[in-house]
């Protein structure tokens, strides 16, 4: 399945944020890349441009590509409730997000690759679709094999730093995380105004 695979500072530099995750290069230069960077960050975007802007950091955060991310903004369009945060509750709720918010992996390109390798298990059966959407009661865990129990315990211990949303009960001696709820817009603390993306689609 297709991802992105491009410089990922170059991308954070661009919108000024840490999409992929803390950078120091970011911290460093916190103006856009390239030689005309500094005067860039001075101008006044359009809406369309800042409605561009937002869906763009969104889909870069997650690792969808446009198709994809067009995909699952229509399925929250077809939902109840308020389309811009069920479209961030579809997308915390991915599998590979998951799995990467519970700690099995240190970043997203390596949750879901974990789960297109077929280390994860949903419920005690294997799923290897990382835009699986879980459910409160669905239970998540890695394989009880060594391989996959050592690489799920050296990400744990790297992902001590970040705490396991509330939304998700953790038993760290199983290595199964159950849902419990779905989040709320709070919970998840996105870095966009998802406002701005639904009336970017609906121009």
């Amino acid at each position: 399945m297709a991802r992105y695979k491009g410089p990922r500072v170059r991308i954070s530099r661009r919108f000024g944020q840490p999409i992929f995750g803390p950078s120091k290069y970011l911290e460093r230069r916190a103006y856009p890349p390239g030689v005309h960077g500094p005067k860039k960050s001075r101008r006044k975007q359009s809406d369309y441009g800042l409605g561009l802007a937002e869906k763009q950091k969104l889909r870069y955060q997650y690792g969808l590509m446009e198709a994809q991310f067009r995909r699952m903004f229509e399925k929250a369009l077809k939902k109840r409730g308020v389309t811009g945060e069920t479209l961030l509750q579809l997308l915390e709720t991915r599998l590979d997000n998951v799995v990467f918010r519970i700690g099995f992996a240190t970043t997203r390109p390596a949750a879901r690759q974990m789960v297109t390798h077929g280390h994860i298990r949903v419920n005690g059966r294997k799923v290897s679709s990382p835009s699986f959407n879980v459910k409160p009661g669905d239970v998540i865990e890695v394989r009880e094999t060594p391989a996959t129990r050592q690489l799920a315990t050296k990400s744990l211990e790297s992902a001590q730093v970040r705490p396991v949303p509330s939304w998700i009960n953790f038993t760290r001696e199983a290595f199964k995380g159950q849902v419990v709820r779905i989040p709320s817009r709070d919970e998840i603390q996105p870095i966009v105004n998802e406002q701005l993306i639904v009336e970017f689609y609906s121009r």
